[in-house]
């Protein structure tokens, strides 16, 4: 909506640009035309219509706002607007111009009409039409017409009852055009009463409407909140009964050891055999049977893995059976333990197995984010793989086949840079270069290149590749990549200056 400067002079202001602007206010606001009241009176005051070659403001109303009522319902949308501005703070509450025409008559009294707008706010916090119009007649009663009548004097001669007749005469002229005015009067009376019954039976409907969208609504909330409960319910039924079964259990076992406790006290301590009585004994081994049964199953699940994410199953049946095997101190769990995890049947080695599978899923995970980076090399690759050597079968079980594929890839087209690059440095260690012989596992070194920043830095060889050794160098200590490979002949013996 355009906003206009009430200083600006008739020449300055455009009349396209206003006339647009009403024309745009007026289609917008479906109910009540407030926004636009400004613009009229802009309008109106600076007979900026004039530029379009109107003679006045109602001959500007007729023709290009007939779309909206014309110069009748503009004139009824500055009479709201008076309303409104006279009731102050309660004009907010008015919110259209039919509710605003029940006021009228009170816009020259503003203390009235604030009166009559709060009662019909205590009568109904979203008053109608209908409210405003009856706290206006509570307020400010309307007065009743007297009908025209013409009395006989009372005395036939004198001038003494002259002015008892009250009839006003008009001139002959006049009672054409007042005819017509009370004609034009009655239908405008009449076409109100009919806009206003519309109205009424339109907002009347509207808000049944409402009230039947507001039932639809909280009845499916309603029901989406029942069917929520319902779950819920059955969720703690279950639980409820897992915790049942639980007790039962614990109140069996409790029962056995109090049984046991007892022919502990009965018993002689000579008939011990250190530890435990026969029916205990016959117990425990009746345990260790059927943990051994369930041993059994879990070797042929080693022997045929399932098919989806075998290596996090058969670790977690390790672990498992670990478990038991320390429990009960059972060779065959220990075995079966052994067999799944890939270690010695040994406490110690399946301990150290196990927590290196703990590693598993975040070495997986680091895998894949670096064979998923763009322009991934056989360095930014190895950077991460070394840190999990020693579960590198276990890695690649689990990466898909493209995975594995490039890294194959990636692999060879190391293997082929460093064939190249071995063909290179064989005739620089021929020529008598005394370091590539020298420089071997536990060497301190630095890089020979003066130009590069290792070459004041310090390192130790920690692996020999034959042409090849890999430096662990102290700069990189605290950081994710802390070896790197070199041909030997790139190094030299780190010297401290």
């Amino acid at each position: 909506m355009l906003t206009l400067d009430r200083q600006q002079t008739t020449s300055a202001i455009d009349y396209g640009v206003l006339n647009s602007s009403v024309k745009e206010s007026f289609t917008a606001i479906d109910r009540f035309e407030s926004q636009a009241v400004e613009e009229i009176l802009l309008m109106r005051s600076q007979q900026v219509y004039k530029g379009a070659g109107y003679n006045n403001f109602e001959e500007y109303c007729q023709h290009e706002l007939s779309a909206w009522g014309g110069y009748r319902r503009i004139n009824q949308l500055l009479g709201a607007h008076k309303v409104i501005e006279a009731a102050g703070e309660f004009g907010e509450h008015i919110k259209n111009e039919r509710q605003a025409r029940s006021l009228a008559r009170l816009a020259k009294e503003p203390e009235k009409l604030k009166s009559a707008v709060e009662l019909a706010l205590s009568e109904n916090p979203s008053p109608s039409e209908s409210d405003f119009a009856a706290a206006a007649k509570i307020v400010l009663p309307p007065r009743l017409r007297k009908k025209s009548f013409r009395e006989e004097p009372l005395v036939p001669d004198g001038d003494a009852n002259a002015s008892l007749t009250i009839e006003r005469k008009y001139p002959k002229e006049y009672e054409d055009v007042i005819a017509a005015l009370k004609e034009q009067h009655r239908q405008e009376m009449e076409r109100l009463e009919q806009e206003l019954r519309i109205g009424l039976q339109a907002e009347t409907r509207a808000r049944v409407e409402e009230q039947v969208t507001e039932q639809l609504e909280s009845s499916q909330k309603l029901n989406k909140e029942q069917k929520q409960e319902i779950i819920q319910l059955r969720q703690h039924i279950q639980e409820i009964e897992g915790l049942r079964q639980l007790e039962f259990e614990n109140q069996r076992l409790l029962s056995r050891i109090q049984e046991l406790e007892n022919a502990l006290e009965q018993r002689p301590a000579r008939q011990w055999d250190n530890t435990m009585t026969t029916q205990a004994t016959k117990a425990l081994n009746k345990q260790v049977k059927l943990a051994l049964e369930k041993t059994i199953d879990l070797r042929s699940l080693a022997t045929e893995p399932p098919k989806e994410n075998a290596t996090e199953c058969l670790r977690l049946m390790g672990m498992a059976l670990k478990q038991i095997a320390t429990a009960m101190n059972n060779t065959k769990a220990m075995e079966a333990a052994a067999i799944i995890l890939g270690s010695s049947p040994t406490p110690q080695a399946i301990t150290i197995r196990t927590e290196q599978l703990q590693l598993l899923p975040h070495a997986v995970s680091d895998i894949r984010r670096v064979l998923l980076k763009p322009g991934c090399s056989w360095q930014d690759y190895w950077a991460v793989a070394q840190e999990y050597e020693v579960i590198k079968q276990d890695i690649r079980a689990e990466l898909t086949p493209q995975q594995t594929e490039l890294i194959a890839a990636l692999e060879k087209a190391e293997s082929s840079k460093i064939a190249e690059q071995t063909v290179s440095h064989k005739s620089l260690a021929a020529s008598g270069s005394s370091n590539c012989e020298l420089i071997k596992v536990g060497s301190i070194v630095a890089h020979a290149d003066p130009y590069r920043t290792l070459y004041v830095e310090k390192g130790e060889v920690i692996e020999d590749l034959g042409y090849e050794v890999i430096v662990a160098w102290d700069r990189w200590r605290n950081e994710s990549k802390k070896t790197d490979r070199y041909f030997k002949s790139e190094l030299r013996f780190w010297l401290p200056e």
